[in-house]
């Protein structure tokens, strides 16, 4: 029989402290942030979203947008152990976990010896990802969802706290791979990531292209991390928000009732997604100051939460319909 521990419940005061001072250092971290990376402010919110609700995101856009730099900018700024997989066809899923050699000492016995791979970090970069093959992409597979790996029957702990941020070109690039659809639904959130502001994309010309170039600087421990993302799943969470929730998550899937997504929806979002809505809600909340999250919350996180979650049916793009479309529709009824 198993004793579950609960944390204590923190007092309305000690609430109110603790979100200051994590407020306090998450403005240092956009700050910090900000000296290297021009615009794209919605972008930077929802990947550290991601990363304070203590999940994974996929970050997807043409290249040059910066994905690789913004996630390079974070791990420096965060205070990770950050590492880099160049995905390509030709990579394994032993280039990623590692793998077992055989050695032999000085009296001729033989063992074998685990060397780790690069999965083995705190943040990991997952560069271009749809580029390797399915077979590759599921290395991690459990390691998203786990926060081990097992190779040749033995358990492998992943250092904590562990983060996947992986970067996508569209899928209509020449060679690239789908991901698996449990792939994606490991992924707290899909940000995509668009053109700059032509404000942002003159300032990227004039401080980028000179001799000196903006280094991101640390601000946080991977301790102190840890820390707010165990304070923002100890949030409240308002019961209309709850609601808002299983409404927005539960008229996304065909078979509910909800005609429209019958006819435009092949699948969708599992109990994952409403899991995932909560947790990014707490950590929007705080990120704007606030110590409990709002429907507000909950429709602007639709899109990046759900989008990459479900399908669309053959007619629903017949008629030119996009997932961010179906998704836009059911937010605006949410709550």
């Amino acid at each position: 029989m198993s004793v579950i521990i609960k944390e204590p419940a923190l007092s309305e005061s000690q609430m109110v402290a603790e979100a200051e001072s994590a407020l306090a250092d998450i403005s240092r971290v956009r700050d910090a942030v900000g000296t290297v990376i021009f615009g794209q402010e919605s972008v930077v919110e929802r990947t550290l979203v991601a990363l304070l609700a203590g999940g994974h995101a996929l970050l997807v856009g043409v290249p040059g947008l910066a994905k690789t730099k913004l996630v390079e900018t974070l791990g420096v700024v965060l205070g990770l152990d950050g590492r880099r997989i160049q995905f390509t066809p030709d990579l394994m899923p032993s280039d990623i976990l590692g793998s077992e050699v055989m050695e032999q000492d000085e009296k001729g016995t033989r063992s074998f010896r685990f060397i780790r791979g690069p999965i083995f970090a705190q943040l990991l970069m997952a560069d271009e990802i749809n580029r390797a093959s399915p077979r590759t992409q599921s290395a991690l597979l459990q390691s998203m969802q786990e926060y081990h790996v097992t190779v040749a029957g033995q358990r492998h702990d992943l250092p904590a706290p562990f983060h996947v941020l992986a970067t996508q070109n569209p899928l209509e690039q020449e060679g690239t791979y789908p991901l698996p659809e449990a792939q994606l639904d490991r992924f707290l959130m899909q940000v995509d990531i668009l053109y700059p502001d032509l404000a942002a994309e003159r300032r990227i010309l004039l401080e980028t292209t000179g001799v000196d170039d903006a280094k991101p600087h640390n601000v946080l421990t991977a301790e102190r991390l840890r820390e707010i993302q165990a304070l923002i799943r100890r949030m409240p969470v308002p019961e209309s928000v709850v609601e808002a929730i299983l409404s927005l998550v539960r008229s996304a899937r065909p078979g509910q009732g909800n005609a429209e997504t019958d006819k435009h929806v092949a699948w969708g979002p599992g109990p994952r997604a409403s899991q995932a809505l909560t947790l990014c809600a707490r950590a929007r909340a705080l990120f704007d100051g606030r110590l409990a999250p709002s429907i507000d919350d909950v429709r602007a996180l639709a899109e990046p939460v759900l989008q990459h979650r479900m399908a669309l049916t053959f007619a629903a793009r017949a008629e030119g319909m996009s997932v961010r479309d179906v998704v836009g529709r059911l937010a605006k009824a949410a709550g």
